[in-house]
């Protein structure tokens, strides 16, 4: 129970009688409410009546000026008088609704539909002259507000020390989070609840390539559970992360309570802002089912349409890539034996290979052939650039040019092979957190994928940033990340990153942007593992604001195949693999494995073959964050659709009702699923497939075994 004081009793009874600015969802089951009490504003959010959040300040600590001293500015009391966020009267309120239906250019649904009412108030700070709008948009699924700068005689120019926007909540909900890093979300989900977050802190992480913990804080979005009779779904997020650091969320387990914490760079500033200038939205969504939760577009929505004026070269795809085999230890990035190279002036030609280099003629021939015979659009090929002996850990600006191909990758060859064949190939750009030396190269670097006919990137950002004491989630790294994608889309070129942030929605903004990792992915199966639960977590996470580029489809689960006496392995079953493509959404979408391991499962990997990139509409059928996920997509612009369910380390009965369907058809299903022996540890290969006609009235029961699933394609019967 939070503590309450006589005193605190005493001031809510003097703050009752201040007047509050009352907004209402579209359907009225939403109520927010703003308000300043003394000259602090304040919000609050209720539901059917009942309070999610209670009474939470909003506001902004500043620097005293635009001139950051170098890491040793302290705040002093004095300093308070430059803060925006007391001594504030109303001066205007503003109110807007809109209703809109709009389409994405790839998507989960063919429509999104943006449905909000809208209320701006305009606060004036007497004592200096300055104005601010506090906005928010109440929405059927929840709400968002952000802070406006208008330009202004006293508001030019401003640095963030701190954004101070809290979220009181009045009950202590079961939460899954993560530890804040400004660097990194690769970290496993922690379950508990808010109460026991401190206790469990310092036990949630591990070591990162780049790191930089804050303390007693976790990461957005925060997936939370008020149970009871009566439960409700919470999700505390971000959208429009643009010209402004990502954001973690402080803890005051206490009372419930979180405020925004913002990624501050070397000197210790949050943000430099001119004005005219918003910041991101704080968003709130809430529902009595966890699957309305994982359904809303609300951050989606938050985000401005498109200013592109072509989208016609962006579009699903379905690939394959020369990654695996290096991810596990089995072969190499680097060509030579060398440990210390300077990209201009070693001949790489007389260098020593070290005979484990992936990126090779033959090797990459093979895996084309394969893609190609399957059916696939792209081919990923790592390691093809010269620079991957002394890549990492040295803070080397000039680390790769992205344009010089090893002595054993023939670009051309390679290139007009996989043409000739129906392949693209998918360039990689790791810049070992350069991102200085990727700006400088980025013309070059695309102008070559235009020669060659390449039309997606996969972007890496391992390790520190460069320029050094920014971090991966700071302002000016979010500025570059959004340079990268402007930059690529003159080029019609399509971006994936890997260790950038989080995606809040701006795939709406910047189409070409279509994937991100910016979490704890497949690859950690063969680092540090990940929990059974972890993909039952992430769609009510990490994949709220956008896609991710999980790399799934791993067949040959145990690393003993390989390493004789190797302990690490993937803690799925095959079936399980096979539902992540419908589960997560992928519109870039990878089968990780190695060729060799899908030859021995033909019949299973049809449905990988099978399954569809990007939807004309989804259903959640059934999902419990930490526990389980049933997904329903139908593809687009066809009649079929495809089913996934996955369970954690639990073994779990699910009922399939196919009542989504059009009536008075037949459908012909395709079932994957665990066999009767099954089990992610004992048994992970076992499945059986078996095929079955159906109609809108039939249903199916399946069987998880633990870290289990099943996955289903439907196809009309003409």
């Amino acid at each position: 129970m939070k503590k309450i004081t006589v005193g605190a009793m005493l001031l809510s009874m003097m703050f009752m009688e201040v007047k509050a600015q009352s907004l209402k969802s579209p359907d009225g089951k939403f109520e927010m409410n703003f308000q300043l009490k003394q000259g602090v504003p304040y919000y609050n959010l209720k539901y059917n009546g009942a309070v999610v959040v209670e009474d939470s300040r909003l506001g902004l600590r500043l620097f005293k000026d635009s001139a950051i001293k170098f890491a040793s500015e302290i705040a002093k009391a004095d300093d308070a008088k430059f803060d925006l966020n007391n001594g504030f009267t109303k001066t205007d309120e503003k109110r807007d609704s809109k209703n809109e239906t709009w389409q994405p250019v790839l998507g989960e649904k063919k429509d999104y539909i943006n449905h909000y009412n809208e209320l701006a108030v305009t606060l004036d700070q007497t004592s200096t002259s300055r104005s601010m709008v506090v906005k928010f948009r109440l929405f059927n699924d929840g709400l968002g507000f952000r802070y406006e700068f208008p330009q202004q005689k006293n508001l030019n120019y401003f640095v963030i020390r701190e954004e101070d926007s809290e979220i009181d909540f009045p009950t202590d909900m079961k939460a899954w989070w993560m530890v804040a890093d400004y660097d990194s979300q690769e970290y496993q989900y922690q379950e508990t609840k808010i109460s026991e977050i401190p206790g469990q802190w310092d036990k949630a992480f591990d070591a990162n390539a780049s790191q930089m913990l804050v303390k007693n804080a976790v990461q957005s979005p925060l997936m939370l559970k008020k149970e009871g009779k009566d439960p409700l779904y919470v999700n505390v997020a971000e959208a429009a992360v643009l010209d402004y650091p990502a954001s973690h969320l402080e803890v005051d387990a206490q009372n419930f309570k979180f405020k925004t914490h913002l990624t501050a760079d070397r000197q210790g500033a949050k943000g430099y802002i001119q004005t005219p200038s918003v910041t991101p939205w704080r968003t709130i969504i809430v529902s009595p089912k966890a699957e309305e939760v994982m359904d809303s577009k609300l951050i989606f929505n938050l985000n401005e349409p498109t200013k592109y004026t072509d989208t016609s070269y962006i579009h699903p795809t379905k690939y394959m890539g020369v990654w695996w085999e290096m991810i596990i230890g089995k072969s190499q990035w680097a060509y030579s034996t060398e440990e210390n190279v300077h990209l201009d002036k070693t001949d790489f030609s007389k260098l020593t290979p070290n005979g484990k280099h992936a990126a090779n003629n033959t090797k990459v021939k093979e895996y084309i052939d394969f893609a190609a015979e399957n059916g696939f659009q792209g081919l990923l090929i790592e390691g093809w650039n010269i620079g991957w002996e002394d890549w990492f850990g040295h803070s080397k600006e000039f680390v790769f040019d992205f344009i010089t191909p090893y002595p054993d990758f023939d670009i051309k060859m390679l290139n007009d092979y996989a043409h000739s064949k129906g392949i693209k190939l998918i360039m990689h750009h790791e810049t070992s957190g350069s991102a200085t030396n990727y700006e400088r190269w980025s013309d070059k670097a695309f102008q070559l994928m235009n020669k060659y006919g390449y039309d997606a990137v996969k972007t890496g950002y391992v390790g520190d940033i460069i320029p050094r004491g920014e971090h991966h989630y700071s302002q000016w790294t979010i500025n570059h990340f959004y340079r990268i994608a402007e930059k690529a889309n003159q080029y019609k070129i399509m971006i994936n990153s890997h260790e950038s942030v989080r995606p809040t929605g701006e795939s709406r903004t910047y189409p070409n942007y279509i994937s991100a990792e910016a979490a704890r992915g497949t690859e950690y199966e063969a680092f540090g593992g990940n929990k059974p639960d972890h993909q039952t977590v992430l769609p009510f996470t990490r994949w709220m604001g956008g896609s991710m580029d999980y790399t799934p489809g791993i067949f040959q689960t145990k690393l003993d195949y390989y390493f004789p006496g190797d302990k690490r392995f993937v803690k799925t079953t095959l079936a399980k693999q096979l539902a992540l493509y419908v589960t997560m959404y992928m519109p870039l979408q990878m089968a990780a494995d190695l060729p060799e391991n899908y030859k021995k499962h033909m019949d299973a990997f049809q449905f990988i073959k099978d399954v569809a990139a990007d939807w004309d509409d989804t259903k959640i059928l059934s999902a419990e964050p930490g526990d389980y996920v049933i997904t329903a997509r139908k593809a687009k612009g066809t009649e079929n659709w495809f089913i996934g369910g996955i369970t954690d380390e639990n073994k779990r009965e699910y009922t399939v009702d196919f009542s989504f369907l059009d009536k008075g058809k037949k459908y012909e299903v395709t079932v994957y699923e665990d066999g009767k022996d099954a089990d992610y540890i004992d048994n992970p290969q076992s499945y059986n497939i078996y095929k079955k006609q159906i109609t809108s009235k039939s249903k199916l029961n399946f069987k998880m075994a633990r870290s289990g699933g099943f996955a289903v394609s439907v196809k009309p019967v003409n």
